[in-house]
């Protein structure tokens, strides 16, 4: 951790039905990285080579990323496959949160993993409480459970009002993908 672990981390929820939650995440990992932070980027329920996964490999050692999922999940309840990895993601990161070697530790779609009882949120709570105070912390993916509001300093629900995915236009590279 840089000079910075002496200031006080926050806790980000971005949550909702609109698009933007994981672009949120990314905005702020962008410009921890312009201030020379470290980022510990787990994605969870998702796998394989998005642009954004591209785009944070790129940054060498100053972005780590470690997918936690099989990336089969969308609908419907995850597979045993998907539960594993969540279950071994969530470890790995409370030991990633609680050894303090980065300044920011991204749970990308860990709210949906939570939905989904894959993490509780008793877990997560505790794993809140007991961070080092100067990690940031941000937590992203639809069903954010409004227990965990009151322990975020941010709390951001994206609505979606308008999608051309309602007229059959899939993920695009480079906006969605």
């Amino acid at each position: 951790m840089n000079e910075r672990s002496r200031e006080r981390g926050y806790v980000h929820i971005y949550t909702g039905d609109g698009k933007g939650k994981t672009t949120a995440a990314l905005g702020l990992t962008l410009r921890a990285v312009g201030a020379g932070w470290r980022v510990f980027w787990g994605q969870f329920l998702k796998e394989g080579e998005f642009s954004e996964i591209k785009a944070m490999r790129s940054f060498g050692g100053q972005v780590v990323v470690q997918q936690y999922g099989a990336g089969r999940f969308i609908r419907g309840r995850p597979c045993e496959e998907d539960i594993k990895l969540a279950r071994k993601g969530f470890d790995e990161i409370k030991g990633i949160v609680r050894g303090g070697l980065y300044d920011m530790v991204v749970m990308d779609e860990i709210n949906v993993a939570m939905h989904y009882g894959l993490i509780g949120f008793d877990e997560m709570k505790e794993l809140l409480e007991s961070r080092p105070s100067g990690v940031e912390i941000i937590l992203t993916g639809r069903w954010a459970d409004e227990t965990l509001f009151k322990d975020a300093d941010v709390v951001t629900e994206m609505r979606c009002i308008k999608h051309y995915y309602e007229r059959g236009i899939t993920a695009r590279v480079g906006v969605e993908k």
